[in-house]
């Protein structure tokens, strides 16, 4: 894969220096902070607190199994409240102005079974530098039988993928326990685990260490010291994990994989044709922002357009900057993508997903 595509503006368009002054006035005029805050605290504390009490209780509770489901529940979305509200922040650097700060609150990635070095070189460099671009935004390669790119391999099966999907979206944390390894490797291949200033063998032994940490305390501790029989755990296990990578998955999904957002391809010479940040408004949406539980809970993963073009500012200030974003793009006849209700988004997606599924494949350029 080709990591050295370019983004081209042969226009010169003063769209993103422009936004970012209007941006960095309003922090000025608030006399504000762009990092998080009290509230960030107050979140960290009640997510981390639902999740280990939830946790807790199961191992203290457990003579009777029927508390183990609802509590994995719990888990689930605490889980996938603190991967979305506070573990994100911290990755991006935008929790804290203190680095020693985000580096510990980003150990948090643990929590769901993931590793913090893969997670940044997915997300933070691939994702957020080639967004909705093929073969390069991991987040949107084939997974088994999920065809989110137009210009992925089309199969026979893809054609029910609107419906089968929402089942398969619950396994999504699951499998980074396991496929970070694979991830690691590759990128470790391409050089990109250097480039996060850490050395491979490091890395390798963290994320051994700590998968075989997240086993014990999830399975075989439960397994000792509670009734619960093996099968019991197992169950409650997959409870979570499927809460958790159902919300997850599609609070994402409802940012890229909608219809209107754009998935192109570099030209020849492999550049896109385009402002990066321009790129970021095409290729993404928003959804719900009036909707202040969502705006707390998915951590304003819902202002997915503020998070793209400014992921070094704290989503809690998302909200505020929204219109500064939406004004700005009409300004300079730029879109601005979103769906004013939650149900419109996600409606949008099954939309999306029944298009990837029956487009012909000779209709797409198929890159490897």
């Amino acid at each position: 894969m080709n990591y050295q595509v370019r983004f081209v503006d042969a226009d010169r368009s003063t769209f993103f220096p422009t936004l970012r002054k209007r941006v960095n006035q309003y922090f000025k005029d608030k006399e504000i902070s762009h990092y998080g805050n009290r509230r960030m605290v107050a979140k960290t504390i009640i997510l981390t607190t639902l999740y280990l009490g939830s946790y807790a209780a199961i191992l203290t509770l457990s003579v009777n199994a029927w508390w183990l489901l609802p509590l994995a529940v719990v888990m689930g979305v605490a889980m996938a409240g603190i991967g979305m509200s506070v573990m994100h922040d911290a990755l991006h650097g935008s929790y804290s102005r203190n680095a020693t700060v985000n580096r510990w609150v980003g150990y948090l990635t643990y929590f769901i079974g993931a590793n913090p070095v893969v997670w940044k070189i997915q997300h933070n460099v691939l994702h957020h530098t080639y967004t909705n671009i093929h073969g390069l935004d991991d987040d949107i390669r084939t997974k088994l039988v999920i065809r989110l790119s137009k210009h992925a391999p089309l199969q026979w099966i893809h054609r029910y993928q609107y419906v089968y999907v929402f089942f398969l979206y619950g396994f999504n944390t699951l499998f980074f326990i396991i496929s970070d390894l694979i991830k690691l490797l590759n990128y470790h291949r391409t050089g990109m685990v250097e480039r996060q200033k850490t050395k491979f063998s490091s890395e390798l032994t963290k994320l051994i260490f700590t998968k075989v940490l997240y086993l014990f305390f999830t399975i075989a501790l439960p397994i000792l010291i509670t009734p619960l029989l093996w099968w019991q755990v197992i169950i409650g296990l997959l409870a979570m994990h499927f809460t958790a990578g159902y919300i997850l998955t599609l609070v994402f999904q409802l940012a890229h994989i909608v219809e209107d957002v754009e998935q192109p391809l570099p030209n020849e010479e492999g550049n896109i044709e385009n402002a990066w940040a321009i790129h970021q408004l095409e290729t993404t949406a928003n959804f719900a922002r009036s909707n202040r539980l969502l705006n707390w809970y998915v951590g304003g993963l819902n202002f997915q357009v503020e998070h793209h073009l400014f992921p070094n500012i704290c989503h809690i200030h998302y909200e505020a900057i929204s219109p500064i974003v939406e004004q700005t793009a009409k300004e300079f006849q730029l879109p601005y993508y979103e769906k004013t209700r939650f149900r419109d988004a996600l409606v949008s997606h099954v939309n999306m997903m029944k298009n990837l599924g029956e487009i012909p494949a000779h209709a797409f350029s198929i890159t490897g």
